[in-house]
Parts: C-alpha cells; structure tokens; sequence
C-alpha cells in the first residue's frame, strides 16, 4: 500500500478545558479530494493548522507523507481564505506566483530562465496569463484567488491544503477555483484538504468528508455523513438534511445559520 498523504493517528486538540477533538485517526490518500467541515469553533482551521507545523497536537501524532509534519515543508501547498491586496501594493501578478517557486529562498535571487518559464506554466495552468504583470491590488477577488491558487502548486505538493479559499468569491470565480484544485488532485495526486462551510460547490469532486461538531466527528463519503441522523447525533440536536438536485440543504443548525451547508466566517482557534 502507498504511503498516506497526510495522516493523524490517536490526534487530540485541546485549549484549556476545550476540546476540539480527541482520538482523531485518520488517513489521506494520494489523489483523494478530503473535505473538511463543521460551525464555526469546531476545529477546522485548527486542524489545518496542526497539518502546517504551526499548531503542536495535545495528543498523538501527525505525518505528511510518512513524516512529522513540519514547517515549511515544500510537499505543501496552502491558498488560504480570500483576503484582497490593498490597491497600491507594489507587487505583479508574476511576482507573487514567484513567491510560491523561491519565496523559501534566503539572500539575494538571480532568477534564471528556468524560474520565469515556471512562473510563465503556473500562470497559463491558472489562467491568468492576461494580467501577469498587472499590480495585485488591481485585479479581482477571483484573479487574486487563482494567483494563490499558481503560487501553492508551485512546488507540486503531496498534499494541498485548502482554507475556505471559495469564501467571498461569485459563482463563476467559485467553479473556476474549484476545477483547479480538482485537477491537481486527479491529474497530479496531490491530496487535498478542503476546509468549508459550503459542500456544494465541491460536492463532485469530494472523496471523502470529515465532520466536526461540538468535540465529535465523523468520516465518511458525504452520503454516509451528511443526512439528518449524524448530523443530528453531532449536534445533539435535530437537524434536517435535504437533497435536491445533487444540492445539500442543511436546516436547523444550533447555530441558527440555515444554508446551504455554509456561510460566514470560521472564527475559531
């Protein structure tokens, strides 16, 4: 069997008394589309955290690729949430998938033709070879997202990870992102972790799903996790699951968000 991609076994994370989750095994495959879910302050972005070298586990153990994790590890790739660059920020398009190719480099950088013909393939592999050398601040939220999305494939990560990066983007530039990240999965083997309120615009393409809720989680293929009895038993309270048109409608969330299975931001730990 090959090596996971990206693995917790016996993973606990606590903050004080609160516990995010505890027990947590879990294995990521290579090639697997992993989506991540839960309200808010369930752990999610925590994870994520704990998957970059950044937050150490209460408990147990974390690998990519067979090894500890580790900060700064070149077999990551990571898009975060959606922020824009302030509109005067000195920086191109090219520039900032560069970052993605050398940015871990210290001292001064003689980019040779082979860096700019790399920039040049992300670039053209994200779509947005028109507005290269056009300032950051100046393009779209969409835009922006794909540049991010060039500078995380960059290194050809084992493992790619996702942070709500559809968040505050429209329908168009949702689908657009979403592909991307697809075919680096399918065409590369890159496992991905998707962290999201929002299935929906992902639900084709997700393998598997790992809920957390209220210190508790299940895994499973999203028809296994996302009816009305787990969501119910996570929440310890009910909650109504409805599929229409390949579409999830989640309704009656203690949190009182009612949607779509998402919206608003992931103000946890």
């Amino acid at each position: 069997m090959s090596t996971p991609a990206a693995s917790l076994q016996n993973a606990s994370l606590s903050f004080g008394n609160r516990v995010l989750w505890h027990d947590l095994d879990l294995q990521i495959n290579p090639g697997e589309f992993f989506a991540v879910l839960g309200p808010n302050g369930s752990g999610k972005t925590s994870l994520m955290r704990v998957l970059l070298g950044l937050q150490p586990l209460s408990h147990g153990t974390a690998q990519i690729d067979g090894r500890p994790v580790a900060r700064g590890s070149r077999d990551i790739g990571y898009i975060p949430q959606q922020k824009s660059f302030a509109p005067g920020t000195p920086l191109r398009a090219r520039d900032l998938v560069g970052l993605g190719v050398d940015g871990d480099r210290w001292g001064i950088r003689f980019r040779s033709r082979g860096f700019r013909r790399r920039v040049d393939e992300l670039l053209e592999q994200v779509g947005a070879t028109s507005y290269a050398d056009a300032p950051v601040g100046l393009l779209s939220g969409g835009e922006q997202q794909r540049l991010r999305a060039a500078q995380a494939l960059a290194t050809d990560p084992k493992v790619l990870l996702c942070d709500e990066p559809l968040l505050s983007l429209d329908l168009h530039h949702q689908q657009a992102v979403s592909s991307l990240i697809n075919r680096q999965c399918r065409v590369n083997g890159s496992a991905v972790v998707f962290v999201t309120h929002e299935i929906n615009p992902v639900i084709e393409y997700v393998d598997r799903v790992l809920y957390l809720a209220g210190g508790q989680f299940r895994v499973g293929a999203p028809e296994e996790v996302m009816t009305t009895e787990v969501l119910s038993a996570l929440y310890n309270s009910h909650v109504e699951v409805i599929r229409n048109k390949g579409r999830i409608v989640v309704l009656g969330l203690p949190d009182a968000t009612t949607h779509h299975h998402g919206a608003g931001q992931d103000g946890e730990q």
